[in-house]
């Protein structure tokens, strides 16, 4: 068997290739750099699921970053627990042709009670007082200690947020480097999400001084890993999942169907709306560029797919056929699939009235929210010293005081300049792979179906 490392760094395109980006831009010369055809949505949760069982949504069921657990009568996003995920995975695979394979899955997602040998993820504690405690999950449970003692606390509010930034990801890498190091995996598989903060905060032109700072920052922690391979005798692959295009402005996906009648809200404290979904007729859990609808009655089906349609932003929504063209026709997916133009992005919003909106909605909190919010990112503009004010809430929490944390603006969806979900018009702009390997690599594009056995090859041949 052959020693391989996958680097997954996040929003990777080959137009981000180059001089800012030193170390990646001399493997893909050694190498090869192809394009990566990958699935809809082009999210976290799918496209990784997708690349370690070689499986369409359809086949590992895993439909977006969340979907509406029909049975619970919840969206629930971000969940862990690998069981959610079919299919034969990767480090399974790798297994049955060599007993003494050996895997490390390093802050992929559905990191929890996997197969793999070595593992570890982000997992916040949540004591009962309200607070929300940095921390990571490890397998096995002597990781975790061991790599806090070595790197300190998991920089959870830099891995998610306003405060995002390449702190995270560099943590990432050492835990990384201390695993290769200390155990040796035969496949070592690691997640590196810096490049996706700044794609979205600021689009993807590379021009901005701003992103090519982050492209040499991510590209100095590849470059420690890539050595360290070297030096090891390991090959390497890089992939991303999805690329990043411009956005504009979002699409109120479920304001719409509000508006028709369709959502139901429960009222709480404060006049404050909750999201009934159990008792809507329709509504949307919106991930992205992606909206999966759910539709209580079949009747109605239609009805509310002329609505969606109507919606300006949304370039398509698909029925029962369109599903299955597109590897979506899963029981997780909602009724319809609905897929925005090229620079719009759905927003989760359900309230028509601000001052009725649930208290988590200027939070960050990726739990409460029944769709996916990439305004958490920035800081309300209408705050005038934000740090001041960010700062005085968590002094008051140390003090024990209860403080929400509500510094995330309910109105500022155009302060977002870059999405994804769909599949970019230009594989530019979209993922790709690069190896150390150029015989091992195809012709053309590599579809995000092969990239499982890619991987295999780079260890058995």
């Amino acid at each position: 068997m052959q020693r391989t490392l996958v680097i997954l760094v996040v929003g990777l395109a080959p137009h981000l290739v180059g001089k800012h980006t030193p170390h990646l831009a001399k493997l893909a010369k050694r190498g090869g750099l192809r394009p990566l055809n990958t699935v809809t949505p082009a999210v976290t949760c799918t496209a990784q699921s997708t690349l370690v069982t070689g499986l369409l949504p359809s086949g590992h069921g895993i439909v977006g970053n969340g979907w509406f657990f029909r049975d619970l009568s919840e969206v629930l996003l971000w969940r862990q627990p690998n069981q959610l995920v079919h299919g034969e995975k990767i480090w399974d695979a790798g297994k049955l042709r060599n007993p003494e394979f050996t895997c490390a899955k390093m802050f992929w997602w559905y990191n929890m009670y996997s197969t793999a040998d070595w593992s570890a993820t982000p997992r916040p504690m949540y004591p009962a007082d309200g607070r929300k405690i940095p921390d990571h999950y490890a397998y096995p449970p002597e990781l975790h200690d061991e790599l806090d003692a070595k790197l300190g606390q998991f920089p959870l509010f830099k891995f998610w947020g306003p405060l995002a930034d390449i702190t995270s990801s560099d943590w990432i890498t050492k835990s990384t480097l201390h695993v290769m190091e200390t155990r040796t995996p035969t496949l070592t598989l690691t997640y590196l999400p810096h490049l996706d903060y700044n794609l979205q905060r600021l689009g993807p032109d590379l021009d901005h001084p701003r992103l090519q700072k982050d492209l040499r920052e991510i590209d100095d922690l590849c470059g420690e890993l890539i050595e360290h391979a070297d030096q090891t005798g390991q090959r390497v692959i890089v992939v991303s999942e999805y690329g990043i295009t411009k956005a504009t402005d979002a699409v109120h996906i479920n304001r719409a169907l509000r508006e028709a009648g369709l959502i139901a809200v429960r009222p709480e404290e404060h006049g404050r709306e909750i999201l009934d979904t159990g008792a809507s007729e329709a509504f949307a859990m919106a991930d992205h560029q992606i909206a999966h609808i759910y539709v209580k009655n079949p009747d109605r089906v239609a009805e509310v797919a002329k609505v969606v349609a109507s919606l300006d932003g949304v370039e398509s929504v698909w029925g029962e056929d369109g599903k299955r063209a597109n590897g979506l026709d899963h029981p997780r997916s909602g009724e319809l699939v609905a897929v925005s133009e090229a620079d719009r992005w759905f927003s989760y919003y359900y309230w028509l009235d601000d001052d009725k909106a649930p208290d988590f909605a200027r939070t960050v909190d990726i739990h409460r929210k029944p769709g996916y919010d990439p305004v958490e990112l920035f800081v309300d503009p209408a705050i005038k010293y934000p740090k001041l004010a960010a700062g005085l809430k968590l002094a008051k929490r140390k003090l024990g005081q209860r403080q929400l944390l509500d510094i995330i603006s309910l109105k500022d969806t155009q302060l977002v300049q870059g999405t994804h979900g769909r599949i970019t018009d230009d594989p530019n702009f979209g993922p790709l792979v690069i190896s150390s390997e150029p015989g091992l690599l195809p012709e053309a594009a590599v579809d995000a179906t092969d990239f499982k056995a890619l991987v295999l090859d780079h260890i058995f041949t």
